[in-house]
């Protein structure tokens, strides 16, 4: 059995697939499409439950890319149920995608979200008058806490059972008129679409459909663009236009027959705090604490727990030995306990605290802050998201850029996705500059990033001449975070760190540490000196670690020891050098995960123009650097 799970953004579908797969989950893509596919499973009464989790979508148009994931699966794929996640606090927003997917005949069962917040906020949701008026099983849930998703569950299997599809009385006389004669002329037609749907969408205007009926049958175009003309001649306003405004009437209708008002509520702790978290000024002063607050929290846990693991494995180093002890200890045990160190020390608490971040709903409300400062780089606000997705990785936020609606703004916001401090650049600035000189001065590299970012992008908007548009976005209501859904989507995040990143770095390490006894190192060190010596005031050691670094950017921290000969760093490098190095490695080239990403995504020949841009900018601005902090370190 296979359920779908739909509904607009930011209602807690995310909340209940998880609720409801736990780990038995995998991400991927939809076939053909740049949206990210989300599959689980569910043992439910002994049979076996596939459970999709579609992307966020306010309508069943073809808009956007995700709301045409969307409605393909929903009308093709036909799945045997379709959970219409609801907000119940924003009833009648969320009521308008309901309509449209009874339209579709979807045997659909409501999941009525956020009761908890509904109550806070003094509104009455009667769930079984709305499961009346639409004929749907409804399910009063809160999500965070996993109340009542298993009997949501029971709800779809009944949705599923149901021979009949109850709806809404419908849209209005005029426009249910011209419905009733698409329907009968579609009767002898076949789209492959639900009738009344495809009806509606033909009566709107909709190019995809309208397509598909003219390689069908060119007639029922030309009766659809009558009927549409006739609507906008008794309104003045295009079909579409009156459909949607027939189609948000119900839903307030709806709303209004099944919800009531106990009081009006003072205005919340949350509304307060969102008058700060969102004012013009104070808004950034609070972003600027949250980060300092993040990179502070990490360096400490990072920190300490570097130090217990190193401490704990450095007792038990045997000593002596010759070149395959050697190689053993320093290649494979130092490459683990220092993976080791720095996968439980920086990157998990990390991927917990942007999940906190995320679940207690501050990420959007960043993005609207953020929007700004987009438009001054001539960027969309929609590249708000993907460039806040690559705090975490750079891969997918190179890959969620094709939000972007033009090739410029794909580019740009590509650009500038490499750019962001991923976590693993995280690790190094965290593990380094924040461990040995202090988190201020982390937050520094980090600012002097951001300012990068800013520079390029201004002179990417220059060269590249072209508009931006505004942004509109939901803003969803705070929280209080669920741990248990916040470790599972930091260990899904985690976790592939663990499969891959530590095993490449031991192997990394070993390869090193054999070319290191064998005599290797050296020339390859004296042959980038120029660079690493001359110009960037290093030592010559780090030029191994910067070509290493291209693997995983994380493994030009963990290796260093190992290139190095010692894990005792401030003892061979300066306050100066650990600052110039954490910089170098934040701004040059990507890994090569996010080099594919390029590739994947502007060509090959522009993944190498921008690896070569950056290379260029962290070697002059290094050189840079290390005159200029040279004055104060």
């Amino acid at each position: 059995m296979t359920i779908a799970l739909a509904g607009n953004a930011n209602v807690g579908k995310s909340a209940i697939f998880n609720q409801l797969t736990g780990l038995e989950q995998t991400v991927g893509n939809w076939a053909g499409k740049t949206v990210e596919l989300a599959e689980g499973y569910l043992s439910h009464h002994g049979k076996t439950v596939r459970i999709i989790d579609l992307p966020g979508t306010y309508s069943m148009s073809a808009y956007s890319i995700e709301e045409t994931v969307a409605r393909d699966f929903i009308s093709r794929e036909r799945p045997d149920a379709v959970v219409n996640v609801v907000d119940a606090t924003a009833l009648e927003r969320n009521l308008a995608l309901t309509l449209q997917l009874l339209d579709m005949d979807a045997p659909i069962a409501i999941a009525l979200n956020m009761m908890d917040m509904a109550v806070k906020r003094g509104m009455d949701v009667d769930a079984r008058k709305l499961s009346g008026l639409l004929g749907v099983p409804v399910v009063p849930v809160v999500a965070t806490r996993g109340s009542g998703v298993h009997e949501l569950v029971d709800g779809a299997f009944d949705a599923a059972e149901r021979t009949g599809r109850a709806r809404p009385a419908g849209y209005g006389p005029e426009v249910e008129s011209r419905i009733a004669k698409l329907c009968a002329v579609l009767d002898k037609v076949e789209l492959g679409y639900p009738r009344r749907w495809a009806a509606i969408k033909l009566l709107e205007g909709d190019d995809g459909i309208v397509e598909v009926a003219r390689m069908a049958n060119p007639g029922l175009v030309s009766a659809a663009k009558i009927l549409s003309d006739e609507l906008e001649g008794e309104h003045g306003e295009p079909a579409a236009v009156v459909v949607a405004s027939e189609r948000y009437a119900a839903a307030a209708r709806i709303a209004a027959a099944c919800q009531k008002f106990q009081r009006r509520p003072k205005p919340s702790l949350a509304e307060r705090l969102d008058a700060l978290a969102m004012h013009r000024f104070w808004g950034y002063v609070w972003a600027i604490g949250v980060s300092v607050l993040l990179i502070a929290t990490v360096s400490l846990v990072g920190g300490w727990a570097t130090a217990l693991i190193s401490g704990a494995f450095e007792g038990l180093n045997p000593g002596g030995g010759g070149f395959w002890a050697a190689l053993a200890w320093n290649g494979a045990v130092v490459g683990f306990y220092s993976a080791i160190a720095v996968a439980f020390g920086f990157i998990l608490p990390f991927y917990l605290i942007l999940g906190l971040l995320e679940d207690f709903g501050y990420l959007p409300r960043l993005a609207y802050l953020m929007d700004r400062p987009c438009h001054l780089v001539g960027l969309h606000g929609k590249a708000c998201m993907p460039l806040m997705l690559g705090l975490g990785c750079n891969v997918p936020a190179c890959a969620g850029c094709r939000i972007m609606e033009n090739k410029r703004d794909r580019y740009i916001a590509t650009f500038l996705s490499t750019l962001v401090p991923c976590s693993a650049r995280a690790v190094v600035v965290l593990g380094l500059v924040g461990v040995y000189l202090g988190f201020e001065w982390a937050v520094l590299i980090y600012i002097l990033d951001f300012a990068l970012i800013v520079g390029v992008g201004r002179l990417l908007n220059r060269l590249m001449p072209g508009s931006s548009a505004g942004l509109i976005l939901e803003v969803p209501p705070y929280r209080a975070p669920s741990m248990k859904i916040v470790s599972r989507q930091a260990w899904a995040r985690f976790r592939p760190f663990l499969a891959t990143a530590v095993p490449l770095i031991v192997l990394g390490s070993v390869v090193i540490e054999g070319f290191y006894l064998a005599g290797y190192l050296g020339p390859v060190a004296e042959l980038m000196s120029p660079v690493t010596v001359v110009w960037l005031g290093l030592p010559a050691f780090t030029g191994i670690l910067l070509v290493l670094g291209t693997l995983r950017k994380e493994a030009a921290l963990v290796l260093l020891s190992v290139v190095a000969g010692t894990t005792a760093i401030e003892t061979v490098m300066t306050p100066l050098q650990m600052v110039v190095f954490a910089f170098v490695v934040m701004v040059y080239v990507p890994c090569v995960s996010t080099v594919a990403a390029l590739v994947r995504e502007v060509g090959w020949r522009s993944a190498l123009g921008i690896s070569a841009a950056e290379i260029g900018l962290a070697v002059l601005l290094g050189g840079l650097l290390y005159r200029v902090a040279g004055i104060f370190i």
